[in-house]
C-alpha cells in the first residue's frame, strides 16, 4: 500500500500491478464513514474479488474529530474523522419522534465542502493514475457523500457503491437523479441497522430507480456493517460493471 497527499487529504493506494496502485486498470475509490479512521476500509481491497488489475483508493476525510474526555486508552480510535459534522444525538432523537422524513430533506452543513474535496481527490487521481474507469463508493457517511457527488456533478463514473448509507438532500437528489439515467449502483443495507434505518435506504433505492439508475439492491439481515455476503456480491457487481 502506498500513501499519497493530494487535495489536502491522505489517500491510501492499493491493488494494481504492484499492490500499490500501479498499472493501467480501473480505480475504485471508497469513502469511510463518520468517526472512522482514514484507513478503515483499506482492508477491503484484499477480500473483494474485483477484476484483475483493479486499483483501490481510500481517502481520509479532512475533519478530525476530538477524542471524548476519559476515553483515551479504552478503545477509542486515535484517528477519528468525518466528511462533515453529524449531530448523532439529534438524529437518534428525530428517529424516536418519527421526524427523520424532515431530516432527510436537509442539506447538511459542510456537504458542499466535502463534495468539493472528493471532486479534487478524483481530479488528482485521474490525472496521476489515468484509470480506464472510476467507481466511487463508501460506507455510511461515505456512501451519502458518494451518492451526492454522483448525482450533483457531471463527473464520468462507471458506477457507485452505497454501503449502509441513508437519504439526505432528498429534494436535490430527486431533481438530479434523471441526469444519471442508466448509471450502475450497488446498494446494500442491514434490515436491523440501529443507526440509519432500513426504510430510508429503501427510499434512496426508490429515488434512484425513479431516475432510472440501474440499482443492484442487496439487503441483508444485520446491522450497520458490511458482511461477507455483501462483499461477495460487490465483487460480482464490480466484475460486471468494469468488464
Amino acid at each position: 500500500m502506498r500513501l499519497l497527499e493530494r487535495a489536502g487529504v491522505t489517500i491510501r493506494l492499493a491493488g494494481g500491478s504492484d499492490r500499490e496502485g500501479g498499472g493501467a486498470g480501473p480505480l475504485v475509490v471508497l469513502l469511510h464513514g463518520f468517526g472512522a479512521p482514514g484507513d478503515d476500509l483499506a482492508p477491503l481491497w484484499r477480500v473483494i474479488d474485483a477484476p484483475p488489475g483493479t486499483r483501490w483508493a481510500f481517502p481520509a476525510a479532512p475533519v478530525v474529530l476530538p477524542v471524548p474526555d476519559g476515553s483515551r486508552g479504552f478503545g477509542a480510535p486515535s484517528d477519528s474523522r468525518a466528511w462533515w459534522m453529524i449531530d448523532i444525538e439529534r438524529r437518534l432523537a428525530a428517529a424516536e419522534r418519527g421526524e427523520l422524513e424532515a431530516m432527510s430533506r436537509e442539506v447538511p452543513a459542510g456537504l458542499d465542502r466535502a463534495r468539493g474535496v472528493v471532486c479534487r481527490v478524483l481530479d488528482a487521481l485521474e490525472a496521476e493514475l489515468g484509470p480506464s474507469a472510476i467507481v466511487l463508493g463508501g460506507f455510511s457517511q461515505g456512501a451519502m457523500l458518494a451518492c451526492d457527488v454522483a448525482l450533483r456533478t457531471e463527473r464520468a463514473l462507471a458506477g457507485i457503491v452505497l454501503l449502509s448509507g441513508t437519504l439526505i438532500a432528498a429534494d436535490e437528489w430527486a431533481a438530479a437523479a434523471a441526469r444519471r439515467r442508466g448509471l450502475p449502483v450497488f446498494q446494500s443495507h442491514g434490515s436491523g441497522d440501529p443507526l440509519l434505518p432500513f426504510a430510508y435506504a429503501e427510499k434512496v433505492r426508490a429515488l434512484l430507480q425513479a431516475g432510472e439508475l440501474d440499482v443492484t439492491w442487496t439487503p441483508f439481515r444485520g446491522g450497520h456493517e458490511i458482511p461477507a455476503g455483501v462483499l461477495q456480491d460487490l465483487g460480482a457487481w464490480l466484475r460486471r460493471v468494469l468488464a
